[in-house]
């Protein structure tokens, strides 16, 4: 039996410490985003966008941690299960498509605690993870020697501004130009590729010295440990492809752009991941390139390759670099605003402007994020970032699994393929990952661990008792309980 036309849940409750209440009708007309504006090739185009940064640089650090072998053995389990957790995610953002993403699945799966849990963790991968680019962006500005800078904190500057900016035009506006960027710096991989290839030679994979740890060989000079230790690094390839549900309340018929959106896009991170990881290192060696901060550009200047092919690369990485901050600009402000819409965060931070964009959710993380990027430390915010997104995922493969037990009759448009098998192998790699970062980087690790205990404070103090019912992801949970009561 189902609730009749018309019925609505309580005007308020409470629930295990945890208080819903109704608001006026204008407070939802003040939060509304643009919807109907992308299609399956602009989600696509936002997945890759967000990653592409990754095949430019950050990924390459993982060579001074497990060689390539190390490296080449990490990429492909990640690649195992960014590939599953895309399946499970195409499914749940099919029949739960909110601005939520991951926060609104453990919502339904988890209830407000693990909603909440998943949401901080992904929003301090997507506030921190700019801040990473940013750095690296400068790095690239600094080389290039445009405009004479040479202090990277205006580049910072500069690019949180313009970029934000942008987005407050509009998404329609934002995706759009986000997908030009995006073209371009896959245009300038094609051509690092033609540089390379011919450049390539097998014995430059395997030229860092074993060491003595133990499974040490030419292939793992940092032994079985280091294919543990290059987890985050291989993460960098494929890190905030799960941004695309995030659109899920601006897309055309979500139900099927939002599977195809994304499965398209992890289909070409995966090649793009493989062809970087060869020809890079194989075109200037695996040692030159482990501490490179431009990638392709110095494996090219370390061969013969003309440096016409050289500077278009140098400047399309930077497209590159562009590309994944625009985008991960657009996904934090979206978790931001789903979060605070449904009263988790300040509720003030949900208001959007004329053109429906989330003004104070762009503006205020991505303040934190300016701050951050004055410490230069790239590598550090890197692992940050990787933290949050390994503990989202690991949240957010088990809301898969619960929701497949718990409610198998949910409306599914799209299923994984393997079902609860497939996000079963997605949980497991993200586990590790987990335990991964702070094998790495143990400082970052806590840090982040730090920011994620207050936040958690936060609702448990707070905002767990002011929560809105009316919000899609409320009402959501809401009906169902009155469902519940009628059968």
């Amino acid at each position: 039996m189902t609730a009749e036309p018309g019925t609505r849940p309580p005007a308020g409750r409470s629930h295990a410490g945890v208080e819903a209440e109704r608001v006026d009708e204008g407070y939802l007309h003040k939060r509304q985003l643009r919807s109907g504006t992308a299609g399956w090739l602009l989600l696509a185009g936002l997945g890759v966008s967000a990653v592409i940064s990754g095949d430019y640089a950050g990924w390459n650090f993982g060579l001074a941690e497990g060689g390539f072998g190390g490296l080449l053995i990490a990429v492909v389990l990640m690649a195992v299960m960014y590939t599953a957790m895309v399946f499970g995610l195409a499914e749940l953002g099919s029949a739960l498509p909110t601005a939520g993403g991951g926060y609104t699945f453990a919502r339904r799966a988890l209830g407000p605690w693990g909603g909440y849990a998943t949401g901080i963790a992904v929003l301090i991968e997507y506030a921190i993870a700019p801040a990473a680019i940013a750095t690296f962006i400068g790095a690239y500005v600094e080389s290039l020697g445009l405009f004479g800078i040479t202090d990277g904190w205006w580049v910072y500057l500069t690019v949180y501004a313009l970029f934000i900016g942008i987005h407050l035009l509009g998404v329609g506006e934002a995706l759009k130009a986000m997908f030009v960027v995006t073209v371009i710096a896959l245009i300038g991989l094609v051509v690092f590729l033609v540089g390379a290839i011919p450049q390539f030679d097998a014995g430059n994979l395997l030229d860092i010295a074993p060491t003595d740890a133990a499974g040490a060989s030419s292939f793992l000079p940092y032994g079985l440990i280091g294919i543990w230790a290059a987890f985050p690094f291989a993460i960098w390839f494929f890190l905030a492809v799960e941004s695309v549900p995030l659109a899920a309340e601006e897309a055309r018929d979500p139900a099927r752009s939002m599977p195809r959106g994304i499965v398209a896009a992890m289909g070409v991170l995966v090649v793009l991941a493989v062809l970087m990881l060869v020809f890079t290192p194989g075109a200037a060696g695996s040692a030159a390139i482990a501490g490179s901060g431009n990638p392709p550009v110095d494996a090219l200047a370390g061969s013969a390759a003309p440096d016409g092919i050289t500077r278009v690369v140098n400047y399309a990485g930077l497209f590159g670099l562009v590309a994944s901050f625009f985008s991960i600009i657009y996904a934090y402000s979206r978790q931001t605003f789903a979060l605070s819409r449904a009263g988790y965060l300040p509720r003030v931070l949900s208001v959007t402007n004329s053109r429906k964009a989330p003004m104070l959710a762009l503006l205020v993380p991505g303040a934190i994020g300016f701050v951050l990027s004055l410490t230069g430390q790239g590598a550090t915010l890197l692992n940050m970032a990787v933290f949050g997104a390994t503990v989202s995922y690991v949240l957010m493969m088990v809301s898969h699994i619960v929701l497949r037990r718990r409610e198998p009759d949910l409306e599914r448009p799209y299923r994984t393929p393997g079902g609860v098998a497939t996000t079963g192998v997605a949980l497991v790699l993200a586990a590790a990952a987990v335990a991964a970062t702070f094998l790495v980087d143990i400082t970052a690790a806590f840090w982040t661990l730090g920011a994620y205990a207050v936040f958690l404070a936060y609702f448990a103090l707070y905002s767990r008792h002011h929560l809105v019912a009316s919000a899609p992801e409320e009402e959501f949970e809401l009906l169902a309980d009155a469902e519940e009561g009628l059968r």
